[in-house]
C-alpha cells in the first residue's frame, strides 16, 4: 500500500499509470490542472447540453431514481400479476426477465426449450403473450426495461 504521507510531487510521472488510451494519470490534480478547460461549455449545468451532469435540472431531487426489481417467471399472466404486485408495493418501473428459450428465440413448445420454459424468466412466444404480460399496467406512468440478451434479430 502506498504511503499516504509521501511527497508525490517529487515522483516522476513515468512512475504513474496511464488510461487504456495512453493518457497519463497524474498523481495529484489541482486547480492548475484545469488551465484551458471551460466548465460552461465542457461541463454545463444539470439538464442542459452537453448533459454531462445529467438530463434533469434538479436531478434526483426533482425526479427520484426509478425503482425496479428484475422479475419474470412462468407465463405472461403470472408475470403480469407479479408486476402489478410490485407496482402496488412501490416500484416505479418494471424490469422484465425472460426465460432462456425466449432469449434464444425458441417457442415454448420447441424440443430445445424442454425443461427451461418459464424457469428463469417469463416465456414469451407471441405478440399475444406480450399483450397479456403488459395488460392493465400503467405504461403511461412507469418505465419498462426489457432485459434480454442477444435476441435482436430473433424478436
Amino acid at each position: 500500500m502506498a504511503d499516504p504521507t509521501a511527497d508525490v510531487s517529487a515522483s516522476s510521472t513515468t512512475d504513474w499509470p496511464t488510461t487504456d488510451s495512453g493518457i497519463p494519470i497524474a498523481p495529484l490534480y489541482t486547480a492548475d490542472s484545469l488551465n484551458g478547460w471551460d466548465a460552461a461549455s465542457q461541463l454545463g449545468e444539470p439538464g442542459k447540453p452537453p448533459y454531462t451532469r445529467g438530463v434533469y435540472p434538479t436531478m434526483y431531487r426533482g425526479k427520484l431514481w426509478t425503482m425496479r426489481q428484475y422479475a419474470g417467471f412462468g407465463t405472461a399472466a403470472s408475470t403480469n400479476e407479479r408486476f402489478k404486485f410490485l407496482l402496488q408495493a412501490g416500484q416505479t418501473g418494471l424490469s422484465c426477465a425472460f426465460d432462456l428459450p425466449t432469449q434464444m428465440g425458441y417457442d415454448s413448445d420447441h424440443p430445445r426449450a424442454e425443461g427451461e420454459v418459464g424457469k428463469v424468466g417469463v416465456a414469451i412466444d407471441s405478440m399475444a403473450d406480450m399483450r397479456i404480460l403488459l395488460s392493465g399496467l400503467p405504461l403511461d406512468k412507469v418505465s419498462t426495461s426489457m432485459t434480454i440478451n442477444s435476441t435482436g434479430a430473433i424478436l
